[in-house]
Order: C-alpha cells, then structure tokens, then sequence
C-alpha cells in the first residue's frame, strides 16, 4: 500500500502511465481493426457479443501475462539461430501471428475481389460460427498481448502502472469497437483499406520476428495518411451524390404538369 501511495504522488510514474497509455492505445489499433472485420462476418446478432467476448479475453491474457512479468522478460532470450539470426519465443509468436494475419487479409482480399455473385466479406451467406471468430480473436489476441506486455515492460518497472494502463486501454477498446466495426461496415471502400492494414501488420510482425524492426511510427503515420485520403474520397463521392440528385430534382421540377 505504501508503494501504491509512493507512486500515486510521484510525477514520474503518471508521465509513466499516461505514456504508457498512449502507447497501448496505438497498439491496441491493429487488434481492434483485426476484431472489427472479424466479427462483422458474423450474423448482426452475434457481432457485438462476439466483441466484447473478444476483447474481455484480451485483458484477461494481459492480465495473466503482467502477472507473468518475469516470464515475459525472459522470452526475449535466444532460443536457437537460423542463418545467424537468433529467435527467442517472442520472435516465434509474432511469426506465427504475422504468417496469419498475411494469410487472413490476403484470402479476405481474394473473397473480396472474386468476381462472386456476392463478393461482400460481410454477407452472412458466408459468414462464420461464432467458435470460429473467438479462436481467431484469441490467437490475435495473444500476439498482440505478448507484444504490448514487452512493450509496457520495456517502459516502466512498475506492473501498477502496467496493470493501470492495460485495463484503460482495453476499456477504451471496448467502447471505440462498435462504432469502428460499423464505420467499416457501412463504408465499403473501406473494408479493402482495413485488409491492406492486417496485410501491413502481419508483414510487420514478420519483419519484426527476424530482427527488421520497422518503427511503429511510420507504419500508423502511413495507415492514418491512407485513411485521411479515403474520408476525402467518400466527401467527394456524396457530395458528387447531392449534385446528382439535385440535377434530377431540377430536371423533374422543369418537365410540364400535364406530361
């Protein structure tokens, strides 16, 4: 208890925590892209069950890894080399969770593009269990986890802190993934863009297991550029959509009464 005063009072640890937040919350973009598209194959009745199951399951893995800190730490260690690069138990998850996330956005990308009479990857006709969507979300989840948990780790020395930041983060998931879900959902155009995302992460998370680590602050600055540009679009395209149809509503108000 004394320690939790310590830290309450200490300036230190609350420039800690709110970076520490920060930092989790940029983390926690590609798990709630991954969960937004995941769960919006599901029937609409499900999705939003399916995201908090989803998301409620990455705290709990959190949780679980902070109380693990010692552990955590020593995945970082070498396990074997190959081709004189050494991989330790981190740099295998986000192989494992890279490899499938390259391969969810691409067979996505192929069901999204095929010339199918319904190409839509939410159409329910081919939507999946709900089973399934939770094992997907779980195996994200861990990669994501182990990912965030080293990264608070190399941050701050003090699991509150960490627990603190987690448990923020996580709940500003849980509110921000509905709307994000149906944002995605009710653009289309922007389904292909949220795929190229996952493809861009999973790439990442390769990159990263094999020691090419690629500051995350190029990759979100190039995801928040893609995104600014695909708002102008969709302003461009409704507004070409009012011009139409006031040009129509011009054109019926001019056709005589008696025709």
């Amino acid at each position: 208890m004394t320690d939790l005063l310590t830290l309450a009072t200490d300036p230190a640890a609350w420039l800690a925590l709110i970076t520490l937040i920060a930092m989790e919350v940029v983390l926690g973009i590609d798990n709630l892209i991954f969960i937004s598209i995941l769960t919006n194959k599901l029937p609409e009745e499900h999705r939003a069950k399916a995201r908090r199951v989803g998301i409620s399951l990455a705290l709990v893995m959190r949780l679980a890894l902070l109380s693990m800190v010692a552990l955590i730490v020593r995945a970082t260690a070498p396990l074997f080399a190959v081709w004189g690069h050494e991989f330790s138990w981190r740099d295998l998850i986000l192989l494992a969770g890279g490899l499938f996330l390259i391969w969810k956005a691409t067979k996505e990308i192929h069901h999204n593009t095929d010339p199918d009479p319904h190409p839509d990857v939410f159409v329910p006709k081919v939507s999946m269990g709900f089973g399934a969507a939770i094992g997907q979300i779980i195996l994200l989840d861990l990669v994501f986890s182990v990912d965030s948990i080293i990264t608070a780790v190399g941050m701050t020395e003090h699991v509150p802190i960490m627990v603190i930041a987690v448990v923020v983060t996580v709940a500003i998931m849980m509110v921000a993934a509905t709307p994000l879900a149906n944002f995605i959902h009710n653009n289309p155009s922007l389904v292909m863009l949220a795929l190229g995302f996952l493809l861009l992460i999973g790439t990442t998370l390769v990159a990263d297991a094999f020691g090419a680590h690629i500051p995350k602050g190029y990759i979100y600055t190039a995801m928040a550029f893609s995104v600014m540009v695909e708002m102008l679009n969709m302003r461009a395209r409704r507004a070409e959509r009012r011009r139409r149809a006031t040009a129509a509503e011009a054109a019926q108000a001019e056709v005589p009464s008696g025709h």
